[in-house]
């Protein structure tokens, strides 16, 4: 293939790296990306109308645990929670009933056979069976017919006890509907958490009119069983199931298919002792407003003093992020496939556009044909999501590898890149994906090969072979070695923090400014923060010889940064912009900063010993 007879302008004496190839379909290929842009900005309108309406959550109690705080201090727990529902507190987390609260109210009396056969003397009863018999008429009668166990009634000591193979302590029995009655007379939105247990004949038969369903345990009622499934599926009725983070629940996919779902953020008990009220707090308030969680499910703390500090701040913060403290109602995200297919032109136009643009085009082309299918293949060949992952991998790298000569082309950059969140957003955006349930395929990616993409484009216009043997007969320095090798552990460093999910989590310090900011703010991506400058000063030439070009590439990892920022898609798209533009603006300001200090230090460290010797 020739080369195109109009190629760029060459790069500043500072830089070293080949102007790219201006390819005579550039022009073609960015209107058709613009063009293609338009359906995408439309489904980011309507993405953001659907999170504006969304941003309401329920603060929501756990009502065991409310109990037992309320008797260590003594005091009545719906007097208590009263307490707590002045500081913000608007639902209640009841747990399915069990026969042991029966025995607890005093409806039942329930003994081991053991003990029975010992304050009887009864030969007939069984010393390995549980026997069972009403306080409350007719309760203990009732409970059988629930169960696929085994009883029998027997008589002992003149009484009618109910004689039961298994210990039934622990059977669920459903719900309470006195305390039912009396939270909602107090104006409490009610959660149900239900048990699963095998012995029951009918789950699900007797659920509250409740509007949310919280699953205990791994797996929801009925998940190893496609039929029980099923029924669950349809009892659930009106009633919302609740996706609680980080804790995946089997089966739970079936359930949310049909009625959507209340993303649910809850901190494991014995975190939350490690964690003062004033963290915590702002947990909450960064899971409702940036990730969008709805039901935020709290565990008092030891003391009412903590926990009364835990509420106060977070409904706070919750106002300041304009959360409403509320019943969620709970609306699906709608896919519109027409503007979806649409907008698949301008990623495969932007991956064409990129191959096009390297010095050399075959190796181009070849780059861009490999991204595109490792990005179908990552993704199961779904075209949408792969379209997403070649939007996220070109665009960071496009603007880069079509100019590099001036602190200008940084705008050119961060506008192409910015195009391409569109195209992340109206690709990737799904009923799943903004649940959380699916998430982006190919973060790794979003790093390593933009990098990769613009680090080839700085091969020389000239045989490959020749290129490749001048590498291998270049001297090598020791300063050489030391500034690859640093260049390599900071790459290393942004990639393993990708999660933070890692050996190379935040520090103590990170965390709490982190904190800081997220209170007061949104807060802006480090990567961002840092990449930027990089690439700002990079493109000035202001260093020389392959510094600039070290730079440059650091600049691309601002670049990606921007479309990783994006591809969170279960964070409301406004947010993820306001941090966005928040490290653009503080980048933008740091680099042109740099710019300045290091000319100026080059000047100094150019100057200072030949100013010495004329004053000598």
């Amino acid at each position: 293939m020739t080369q195109p007879a109009h190629p760029t302008p060459p790069n500043s004496p500072g830089l070293t790296v080949p102007a790219p190839s201006r390819h005579p379909l550039t022009p073609w290929l960015l209107g058709l990306i613009l063009l293609s842009a338009l359906p995408a900005l439309i489904l980011a309108f309507g993405r953001v109308s659907y999170e504006q309406s969304q941003k309401t959550a329920a603060l929501v109690m756990d009502y065991p645990a409310l109990v037992t705080q309320a008797r260590r201090f003594g005091r009545d727990p719906l007097e208590l929670l009263g307490e707590y529902q002045r500081r913000g507190v608007n639902s209640v987390a009841i747990y399915e009933d069990v026969i042991g609260n029966l025995g607890q109210r005093g409806e039942v009396y329930l003994k081991s056979g053991a003990d029975l056969r010992a304050e009887t003397g009864d030969a007939a009863v069984s010393p390995r069976n549980f026997y069972l018999r009403s306080l409350k008429p007719g309760v203990a009668e009732a409970l059988p017919a629930r169960y696929t166990i085994p009883t029998r009634q027997v008589q002992v000591g003149g009484q009618t006890w109910t004689e039961w193979p298994t210990d039934p302590t622990f059977l669920p029995v459903g719900p309470d509907p006195v305390l039912m009655q009396q939270l909602k007379a107090r104006g409490f939105m009610l959660v149900y958490r239900p048990y699963a247990d095998d012995a029951v004949r009918e789950p699900g038969a007797d659920w509250p009119d409740v509007p949310f369903i919280l699953f205990n345990s791994e797996e929801v009622i009925g998940a190893r069983t496609p039929e029980l499934l099923a029924k669950i599926n349809d009892r659930l009725g009106n009633r919302v199931p609740a996706l609680i983070e980080a804790t995946p629940q089997r089966g739970l996919d079936t359930l949310i298919a049909t009625h959507g779902a209340a993303r649910t953020f809850s901190v494991n008990p014995a975190w939350q002792q490690r964690l003062d009220p004033i963290t915590l707090a702002s947990k909450y308030n960064l899971a409702a407003r940036e990730r969008s969680m709805r039901l935020l499910y709290v565990r008092p703390y030891p003391t009412v003093n903590e926990t009364n500090d835990l509420l106060t701040r977070t409904t706070d913060l919750l106002k300041k992020s304009g959360v409403q403290v509320t019943q969620p109602v709970i609306e699906p995200f709608h896919e519109n496939t027409l503007l979806r297919s649409l907008s698949l032109i301008g990623p495969v136009a932007a991956l064409l556009l990129l191959g096009l643009s390297f010095p050399l085009i075959r190796l181009g082309l070849l780059a861009a044909a490999g991204s595109g299918a490792l990005a179908l293949v990552m993704n199961k060949f779904d075209p949408f999501a792969g379209a997403a992952l070649i939007a996220a991998v070109t665009f960071p790298a496009l603007g880069l590898v079509l100019r590099r000569a001036r602190v200008s082309d940084w705008f050119v950059a961060t506008g192409l890149s910015l195009t391409g969140v569109l195209f992340v957003s109206a690709l990737g955006a799904t009923k799943d994906s903004v649940l959380g349930l699916e998430p982006f395929r190919g973060v790794g990616l979003t790093l390593l090969l933009p990098l990769l993409l613009v680090a080839a484009s700085f091969l020389p216009r000239q045989d490959l072979r020749k290129t490749i043997a001048d590498v291998y007969h270049a001297p090598i320095k020791l300063g050489d070695i030391l500034i690859m090798a640093a260049a390599a552990a900071v790459f290393a460093l942004v990639f393993l923090r990708r999660g933070n999910a890692t050996g190379a989590s935040v520090s103590d310090t990170e965390a709490k400014i982190r904190q800081d900011l997220q209170d007061t703010l949104v807060r802006p991506r480090f990567k961002e923060m840092a990449g930027h400058p990089l690439g700002l000063l990079g493109l000035s030439g202001t260093l020389p010889g392959y510094f600039g070009a070290l730079l440059i590439l650091g600049g691309v990892v601002g670049q990606s940064s921007i479309l990783n920022t994006f591809s969170h898609f279960h964070t409301p798209l406004l947010i993820s912009a306001q941090r966005c533009f928040l490290g653009l603006g503080i980048g933008l300001i740091a680099g042109l900063i740099a710019i300045q200090l290091v000319r100026a230090a080059l000047h100094l460290w150019r100057t200072y010993g030949g100013a010495s010797e004329v004053r000598a």
